[in-house]
Protein backbone atom coordinates (compact mmCIF):
# COMPACT_ATOMS: atom_id res chain seq x y z
CA UNK A 1 0.00 0.00 0.00
CA UNK A 2 1.19 3.50 -0.80
CA UNK A 3 0.61 6.32 1.66
CA UNK A 4 0.38 10.09 1.46
CA UNK A 5 0.93 12.61 4.24
CA UNK A 6 -2.30 14.50 4.81
CA UNK A 7 -3.25 17.71 6.70
CA UNK A 8 -0.86 20.04 8.49
CA UNK A 9 -0.18 17.24 10.97
CA UNK A 10 1.13 14.96 8.19
CA UNK A 11 -1.05 11.98 8.95
CA UNK A 12 0.04 8.85 7.10
CA UNK A 13 -3.08 7.98 5.11
CA UNK A 14 -3.47 5.15 2.59
CA UNK A 15 -3.60 6.33 -1.00
CA UNK A 16 -6.57 4.01 -1.53
CA UNK A 17 -9.49 4.69 0.80
CA UNK A 18 -12.54 2.48 1.24
CA UNK A 19 -15.84 4.18 0.44
CA UNK A 20 -18.62 2.60 2.49
CA UNK A 21 -21.62 3.31 0.26
CA UNK A 22 -21.52 0.26 -2.01
CA UNK A 23 -21.41 -2.72 0.33
CA UNK A 24 -23.02 -5.98 -0.88
CA UNK A 25 -26.76 -5.96 -0.19
CA UNK A 26 -29.56 -8.51 0.17
CA UNK A 27 -32.75 -8.63 -1.95
CA UNK A 28 -31.65 -5.52 -3.86
CA UNK A 29 -32.40 -3.45 -0.75
CA UNK A 30 -29.70 -0.79 -0.12
CA UNK A 31 -30.60 -0.67 3.59
CA UNK A 32 -30.15 -4.43 3.96
CA UNK A 33 -26.36 -4.81 3.95
CA UNK A 34 -24.92 -8.30 3.69
CA UNK A 35 -23.08 -8.01 6.98
CA UNK A 36 -20.76 -11.00 6.55
CA UNK A 37 -19.60 -9.96 3.08
CA UNK A 38 -19.23 -6.31 4.13
CA UNK A 39 -17.14 -7.34 7.14
CA UNK A 40 -15.01 -9.49 4.85
CA UNK A 41 -14.32 -6.48 2.61
CA UNK A 42 -13.58 -4.20 5.56
CA UNK A 43 -11.33 -6.80 7.16
CA UNK A 44 -9.33 -7.46 4.01
CA UNK A 45 -8.88 -3.74 3.41
CA UNK A 46 -7.79 -3.02 6.97
CA UNK A 47 -5.42 -6.00 7.15
CA UNK A 48 -3.82 -5.07 3.83
CA UNK A 49 -3.00 -1.44 4.48
CA UNK A 50 -6.15 0.65 3.98
CA UNK A 51 -6.52 2.97 6.95
CA UNK A 52 -9.02 5.55 5.62
CA UNK A 53 -12.69 4.56 5.76
CA UNK A 54 -15.33 6.94 4.41
CA UNK A 55 -19.01 6.72 5.25
CA UNK A 56 -21.92 9.16 5.61
CA UNK A 57 -25.22 9.61 7.44
CA UNK A 58 -27.48 8.55 4.52
CA UNK A 59 -25.38 5.73 3.02
CA UNK A 60 -27.23 2.42 2.71
CA UNK A 61 -30.45 3.96 3.98
CA UNK A 62 -28.72 5.18 7.13
CA UNK A 63 -27.18 1.78 7.96
CA UNK A 64 -23.58 2.25 6.78
CA UNK A 65 -22.32 4.20 9.81
CA UNK A 66 -23.67 1.59 12.22
CA UNK A 67 -22.08 -1.29 10.34
CA UNK A 68 -18.72 0.51 10.15
CA UNK A 69 -19.00 1.26 13.87
CA UNK A 70 -19.67 -2.39 14.64
CA UNK A 71 -16.66 -3.52 12.62
CA UNK A 72 -14.19 -1.15 14.29
CA UNK A 73 -15.65 -1.35 17.80
CA UNK A 74 -12.86 -3.54 19.19
CA UNK A 75 -9.99 -2.34 16.98
CA UNK A 76 -7.31 0.03 18.25
CA UNK A 77 -8.68 3.51 17.43
CA UNK A 78 -5.20 4.80 16.58
CA UNK A 79 -4.80 2.38 13.68
CA UNK A 80 -7.42 3.79 11.30
CA UNK A 81 -9.08 7.03 10.26
CA UNK A 82 -12.86 7.45 10.13
CA UNK A 83 -14.51 9.92 7.81
CA UNK A 84 -18.20 10.73 7.83
CA UNK A 85 -20.38 13.62 6.74
CA UNK A 86 -22.90 16.06 8.15
CA UNK A 87 -26.28 15.77 6.35
CA UNK A 88 -26.58 19.52 5.83
CA UNK A 89 -29.78 19.24 3.75
CA UNK A 90 -31.58 17.98 6.87
CA UNK A 91 -30.64 20.93 9.07
CA UNK A 92 -33.51 23.04 10.33
CA UNK A 93 -31.49 25.14 12.80
CA UNK A 94 -27.87 25.66 13.76
CA UNK A 95 -28.35 23.31 16.72
CA UNK A 96 -28.90 20.46 14.27
CA UNK A 97 -25.21 20.45 13.34
CA UNK A 98 -24.34 19.07 16.76
CA UNK A 99 -27.48 16.93 17.00
CA UNK A 100 -26.50 14.94 13.93
CA UNK A 101 -22.82 14.77 14.87
CA UNK A 102 -23.70 13.30 18.27
CA UNK A 103 -25.98 10.75 16.60
CA UNK A 104 -23.19 9.82 14.20
CA UNK A 105 -20.72 9.31 17.03
CA UNK A 106 -23.16 6.84 18.59
CA UNK A 107 -23.60 5.08 15.23
CA UNK A 108 -19.84 4.80 14.78
CA UNK A 109 -19.24 3.79 18.41
CA UNK A 110 -16.48 6.35 18.79
CA UNK A 111 -15.76 9.55 20.70
CA UNK A 112 -14.49 11.43 17.68
CA UNK A 113 -14.40 11.51 13.89
CA UNK A 114 -11.01 12.00 12.27
CA UNK A 115 -12.26 13.59 9.03
CA UNK A 116 -15.66 15.29 9.17
CA UNK A 117 -17.22 16.70 6.02
CA UNK A 118 -20.11 19.03 5.34
CA UNK A 119 -21.82 16.77 2.86
CA UNK A 120 -22.50 17.54 -0.80
CA UNK A 121 -22.13 21.31 -0.69
CA UNK A 122 -23.66 23.33 -3.50
CA UNK A 123 -24.57 27.01 -3.74
CA UNK A 124 -27.92 26.32 -2.11
CA UNK A 125 -26.63 24.25 0.79
CA UNK A 126 -23.63 26.50 1.30
CA UNK A 127 -25.92 29.50 1.72
CA UNK A 128 -27.93 27.45 4.21
CA UNK A 129 -24.96 26.49 6.40
CA UNK A 130 -23.72 30.08 6.37
CA UNK A 131 -27.11 31.15 7.66
CA UNK A 132 -26.71 28.58 10.45
CA UNK A 133 -23.16 29.78 11.25
CA UNK A 134 -21.22 26.65 10.29
CA UNK A 135 -17.96 28.21 11.50
CA UNK A 136 -19.26 28.38 15.06
CA UNK A 137 -20.22 24.71 14.89
CA UNK A 138 -16.80 23.68 13.56
CA UNK A 139 -14.95 25.49 16.32
CA UNK A 140 -17.24 24.04 18.98
CA UNK A 141 -16.92 20.49 17.65
CA UNK A 142 -13.15 20.80 17.46
CA UNK A 143 -12.88 22.32 20.94
CA UNK A 144 -14.96 19.44 22.32
CA UNK A 145 -12.65 17.04 20.44
CA UNK A 146 -15.54 15.45 18.57
CA UNK A 147 -13.90 16.08 15.21
CA UNK A 148 -10.24 16.44 14.34
CA UNK A 149 -10.22 17.73 10.77
CA UNK A 150 -12.94 19.54 8.88
CA UNK A 151 -13.70 19.53 5.18
CA UNK A 152 -16.54 19.36 2.69
CA UNK A 153 -17.63 17.28 -0.27
CA UNK A 154 -18.69 19.21 -3.33
CA UNK A 155 -21.30 19.00 -6.11
CA UNK A 156 -21.78 22.21 -8.08
CA UNK A 157 -20.09 24.49 -10.60
CA UNK A 158 -16.42 25.47 -10.32
CA UNK A 159 -17.11 29.07 -9.30
CA UNK A 160 -19.03 27.86 -6.26
CA UNK A 161 -16.08 25.65 -5.34
CA UNK A 162 -13.77 28.65 -5.21
CA UNK A 163 -16.28 30.55 -3.09
CA UNK A 164 -16.45 27.71 -0.57
CA UNK A 165 -12.69 27.12 -0.52
CA UNK A 166 -12.10 30.81 0.21
CA UNK A 167 -14.69 30.96 2.99
CA UNK A 168 -12.81 29.03 5.70
CA UNK A 169 -9.38 27.50 6.45
CA UNK A 170 -10.45 23.96 5.59
CA UNK A 171 -8.23 21.00 6.38
CA UNK A 172 -9.31 19.09 3.27
CA UNK A 173 -12.04 18.78 0.67
CA UNK A 174 -13.55 15.99 -1.41
CA UNK A 175 -14.33 16.27 -5.12
CA UNK A 176 -15.44 14.01 -7.95
CA UNK A 177 -12.63 13.41 -10.42
CA UNK A 178 -11.68 10.82 -13.02
CA UNK A 179 -10.28 11.00 -16.55
CA UNK A 180 -13.79 11.56 -17.94
CA UNK A 181 -14.64 14.33 -15.44
CA UNK A 182 -11.61 16.60 -15.81
CA UNK A 183 -13.83 19.63 -16.37
CA UNK A 184 -16.86 18.48 -14.38
CA UNK A 185 -17.79 20.45 -11.25
CA UNK A 186 -14.51 21.26 -9.43
CA UNK A 187 -12.46 19.14 -11.82
CA UNK A 188 -8.74 19.58 -12.42
CA UNK A 189 -9.08 23.35 -11.86
CA UNK A 190 -10.48 22.68 -8.41
CA UNK A 191 -7.68 20.25 -7.60
CA UNK A 192 -5.12 22.87 -8.57
CA UNK A 193 -6.89 25.66 -6.69
CA UNK A 194 -7.18 23.65 -3.48
CA UNK A 195 -3.51 22.69 -3.76
CA UNK A 196 -2.56 26.37 -4.13
CA UNK A 197 -4.40 27.04 -0.86
CA UNK A 198 -2.65 24.20 0.96
CA UNK A 199 -5.85 22.15 1.20
CA UNK A 200 -5.62 18.38 0.77
CA UNK A 201 -7.97 16.81 -1.75
CA UNK A 202 -9.82 13.50 -1.37
CA UNK A 203 -11.13 12.02 -4.63
CA UNK A 204 -14.49 10.30 -5.04
CA UNK A 205 -15.91 8.45 -8.07
CA UNK A 206 -12.51 7.49 -9.54
CA UNK A 207 -14.24 4.84 -11.67
CA UNK A 208 -17.26 7.04 -12.37
CA UNK A 209 -19.61 4.82 -10.42
CA UNK A 210 -18.04 1.69 -11.92
CA UNK A 211 -18.46 2.82 -15.54
CA UNK A 212 -14.69 2.86 -16.10
CA UNK A 213 -14.15 -0.57 -14.52
CA UNK A 214 -14.70 -2.21 -17.91
CA UNK A 215 -14.19 -0.90 -21.42
CA UNK A 216 -15.46 -1.49 -24.98
CA UNK A 217 -13.15 -3.07 -27.53
CA UNK A 218 -11.99 0.20 -29.11
CA UNK A 219 -10.87 1.49 -25.70
CA UNK A 220 -9.11 -1.79 -24.92
CA UNK A 221 -7.22 -1.41 -28.21
CA UNK A 222 -5.90 1.94 -26.97
CA UNK A 223 -4.80 0.47 -23.64
CA UNK A 224 -3.01 -2.33 -25.53
CA UNK A 225 -0.72 0.25 -27.13
CA UNK A 226 0.83 1.14 -23.76
CA UNK A 227 4.28 -0.08 -22.77
CA UNK A 228 2.91 -1.16 -19.37
CA UNK A 229 -0.21 -3.31 -19.62
CA UNK A 230 -3.00 -2.27 -17.25
CA UNK A 231 -6.62 -3.25 -16.64
CA UNK A 232 -9.37 -0.61 -17.11
CA UNK A 233 -9.65 -0.03 -13.32
CA UNK A 234 -5.88 0.34 -13.13
CA UNK A 235 -5.88 3.00 -15.85
CA UNK A 236 -8.54 4.95 -13.96
CA UNK A 237 -6.79 4.75 -10.59
CA UNK A 238 -3.25 5.24 -11.91
CA UNK A 239 -4.42 8.36 -13.74
CA UNK A 240 -5.38 9.87 -10.39
CA UNK A 241 -2.37 8.50 -8.52
CA UNK A 242 -0.18 10.28 -11.06
CA UNK A 243 -1.67 13.74 -10.42
CA UNK A 244 -0.17 16.14 -7.90
CA UNK A 245 -2.20 17.29 -4.92
CA UNK A 246 -4.29 14.17 -4.33
CA UNK A 247 -4.23 12.82 -0.78
CA UNK A 248 -6.50 9.78 -1.02
CA UNK A 249 -8.66 8.15 -3.69
CA UNK A 250 -11.91 6.59 -2.46
CA UNK A 251 -13.32 3.50 -4.08
CA UNK A 252 -16.65 1.95 -3.12
CA UNK A 253 -15.64 -1.68 -3.51
CA UNK A 254 -18.56 -4.13 -3.49
CA UNK A 255 -16.73 -7.45 -3.71
CA UNK A 256 -13.66 -9.09 -2.23
CA UNK A 257 -12.24 -9.45 -5.74
CA UNK A 258 -12.50 -5.70 -6.34
CA UNK A 259 -10.70 -4.76 -3.15
CA UNK A 260 -7.98 -7.33 -3.75
CA UNK A 261 -7.38 -5.99 -7.27
CA UNK A 262 -7.35 -2.35 -6.18
CA UNK A 263 -5.01 -2.95 -3.26
CA UNK A 264 -2.63 -4.90 -5.48
CA UNK A 265 -2.46 -2.22 -8.15
CA UNK A 266 -2.13 0.55 -5.54
CA UNK A 267 0.89 -1.24 -4.12
CA UNK A 268 2.70 -0.74 -7.45
CA UNK A 269 4.42 2.62 -7.33
CA UNK A 270 4.56 3.17 -11.08
CA UNK A 271 2.85 6.29 -12.41
CA UNK A 272 1.67 7.28 -15.87
CA UNK A 273 4.24 8.70 -18.28
CA UNK A 274 3.53 11.37 -20.89
CA UNK A 275 2.69 8.78 -23.55
CA UNK A 276 0.25 7.17 -21.11
CA UNK A 277 -1.53 10.47 -20.55
CA UNK A 278 -1.78 10.80 -24.34
CA UNK A 279 -3.53 7.41 -24.46
CA UNK A 280 -5.90 8.51 -21.71
CA UNK A 281 -6.77 11.61 -23.75
CA UNK A 282 -7.48 9.44 -26.78
CA UNK A 283 -9.72 7.15 -24.73
CA UNK A 284 -11.58 10.15 -23.36
CA UNK A 285 -12.23 11.45 -26.89
CA UNK A 286 -13.61 8.10 -28.03
CA UNK A 287 -15.92 7.87 -25.05
CA UNK A 288 -17.14 11.42 -25.63
CA UNK A 289 -17.74 10.72 -29.32
CA UNK A 290 -20.39 8.24 -28.18
CA UNK A 291 -22.45 10.91 -26.42
CA UNK A 292 -25.96 11.01 -27.83
CA UNK A 293 -27.09 14.35 -26.39
CA UNK A 294 -24.77 17.25 -25.59
CA UNK A 295 -26.72 18.16 -22.46
CA UNK A 296 -24.64 19.94 -19.82
CA UNK A 297 -27.27 19.58 -17.06
CA UNK A 298 -27.54 23.35 -16.74
CA UNK A 299 -31.23 22.80 -15.76
CA UNK A 300 -32.50 25.79 -17.72
CA UNK A 301 -35.15 23.42 -19.07
CA UNK A 302 -36.37 22.67 -15.56
CA UNK A 303 -38.83 22.41 -14.03
CA UNK A 304 -40.73 20.71 -16.81
CA UNK A 305 -44.48 21.47 -16.52
CA UNK A 306 -45.20 17.77 -17.18
CA UNK A 307 -42.69 16.57 -14.60
CA UNK A 308 -40.17 15.08 -17.03
CA UNK A 309 -36.70 15.01 -15.48
CA UNK A 310 -35.08 16.03 -18.73
CA UNK A 311 -31.38 16.14 -17.71
CA UNK A 312 -31.73 12.81 -15.89
CA UNK A 313 -33.26 11.16 -18.96
CA UNK A 314 -30.40 12.40 -21.13
CA UNK A 315 -27.79 11.29 -18.59
CA UNK A 316 -29.14 7.74 -18.65
CA UNK A 317 -29.38 7.80 -22.46
CA UNK A 318 -25.76 8.95 -22.71
CA UNK A 319 -24.49 6.49 -20.12
CA UNK A 320 -25.98 3.58 -22.03
CA UNK A 321 -24.33 4.72 -25.25
CA UNK A 322 -20.98 5.86 -23.86
CA UNK A 323 -20.26 3.15 -21.29
CA UNK A 324 -22.52 0.32 -22.40
CA UNK A 325 -24.36 0.42 -19.08
CA UNK A 326 -27.64 -0.83 -20.53
CA UNK A 327 -28.85 -2.72 -17.45
CA UNK A 328 -28.12 0.11 -15.00
CA UNK A 329 -29.53 2.81 -17.29
CA UNK A 330 -32.74 0.93 -17.99
CA UNK A 331 -33.18 0.08 -14.32
CA UNK A 332 -32.86 3.75 -13.38
CA UNK A 333 -35.18 4.75 -16.21
CA UNK A 334 -37.79 2.33 -14.89
CA UNK A 335 -37.74 4.35 -11.66
CA UNK A 336 -38.48 7.50 -13.68
CA UNK A 337 -41.34 5.69 -15.42
CA UNK A 338 -42.76 4.59 -12.08
CA UNK A 339 -42.68 8.21 -10.91
CA UNK A 340 -44.16 9.49 -14.19
CA UNK A 341 -40.99 11.52 -14.72
CA UNK A 342 -39.86 9.76 -17.89
CA UNK A 343 -39.87 11.06 -21.45
CA UNK A 344 -43.30 9.59 -22.24
CA UNK A 345 -44.84 12.30 -20.04
CA UNK A 346 -43.67 15.00 -22.48
CA UNK A 347 -46.59 16.96 -24.01
CA UNK A 348 -44.33 18.74 -26.52
CA UNK A 349 -45.10 22.21 -25.18
CA UNK A 350 -41.66 23.40 -26.33
CA UNK A 351 -40.83 25.45 -23.22
CA UNK A 352 -37.66 23.41 -22.68
CA UNK A 353 -36.41 24.09 -26.19
CA UNK A 354 -37.04 27.81 -25.80
CA UNK A 355 -35.00 27.81 -22.58
CA UNK A 356 -32.11 25.61 -23.75
CA UNK A 357 -28.94 27.73 -24.19
CA UNK A 358 -27.55 25.12 -26.59
CA UNK A 359 -30.68 25.09 -28.76
CA UNK A 360 -30.99 21.31 -28.46
CA UNK A 361 -34.00 19.64 -30.14
CA UNK A 362 -35.06 18.33 -26.74
CA UNK A 363 -38.45 16.97 -27.76
CA UNK A 364 -36.91 14.80 -30.48
CA UNK A 365 -34.08 13.65 -28.22
CA UNK A 366 -36.57 12.69 -25.51
CA UNK A 367 -38.38 10.43 -27.96
CA UNK A 368 -35.09 8.83 -29.00
CA UNK A 369 -34.05 8.33 -25.39
CA UNK A 370 -37.36 6.77 -24.43
CA UNK A 371 -37.21 4.32 -27.31
CA UNK A 372 -33.69 3.29 -26.33
CA UNK A 373 -34.25 2.97 -22.59
CA UNK A 374 -37.54 1.09 -22.31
Amino acid sequence: MQYRYVTKDKLKVSLLGLGCMRFPIIDNNPALIDRDKAFEILSYGFENGINYFDTAYPYHGGKSEGLVGDFFENIDRNKFYLATKSPVWLLESKDDFMKYLNEQLVNLKTNYVDFYLLHSLSKRTFDKIREFNFKEFIEKAKNEEKIKYIGFSFHDEYEVFEEIIDSYPWDFCQIQLNYMDKDYQAGLRGLSYAKSKGIDVIIMEPLKGGKLASAPEEILEIWDQARVKRTPPEWALKYLYSLEGIATVLSGMSTLEQIKENIELTSKEDILEKEDFDLVDRAEKIYKSRIKVGCTSCNYCMPCPSGVRIPNVFELYNNKSVYGSAYESRKSYKNLIDGKEDASSCIECGLCEEACPQNLPIISFLKDAHGDLI
